[in-house]
């Protein structure tokens, strides 16, 4: 079958669990962020479940010589922590601490025709335009693949 079919079967399947799950509404999301008499641990079990079901999915997968629907694995390849991975998870942990969507919930939600899910969704899509247009003006010390650490000097690289 077509790699496309495959996608879509595992956005379904992705979007059916944030659903079943509640981690489509933003209350619950933000009621696990916030900590205090209204904390919701509910998040967690969702975590740890998809942490269980990757594992094993990566176990099988490792055990293949190929994929199922692509002749060979495209793992990443990238090993440091760099500026634009260290500015990518704030911004990501900082929207979804505000909002209560990350972009898998904010389909789901625009899907529904939720109000807030897509005004999350044209944000995201501003912010990620932005970005990529700042990224092709961006200066050299910035660029991926410099990796951002405590004893890095200029001529380090």
């Amino acid at each position: 079958m077509k790699p496309i079919f495959w996608a879509l079967l595992s956005g379904a399947c992705f979007g059916a669990g944030l659903v079943i799950s509640g981690m489509t509404d933003p209350e619950v999301v933000l009621a696990f962020l916030t900590l205090d008499a209204s904390w919701n641990p509910a998040l967690i079990v969702v975590m740890g479940s998809a942490v269980v079901v990757a594992s094993l999915g990566f176990a099988f997968a490792h055990r293949r010589e190929a994929p199922f629907a692509d002749p060979e694995f495209h793992e990443p390849t990238a090993s440091s922590l760099d500026a634009r991975l260290l500015l990518g998870a704030a911004t990501f942990g900082v929207g979804w601490g505000l909002s209560g969507y990350c972009p898998g919930p904010a389909i789901v939600g625009a899907a529904s025709i939720d109000v807030r899910a897509l005004i999350f969704l044209a944000a995201y899509l501003v912010g990620s335009a932005a970005y990529e247009w700042w990224l092709s003006n961006a200066q050299p010390d910035l660029t991926p693949g410099i990796a951002m650490s405590a004893g890095a000097s200029a001529g380090d690289g």
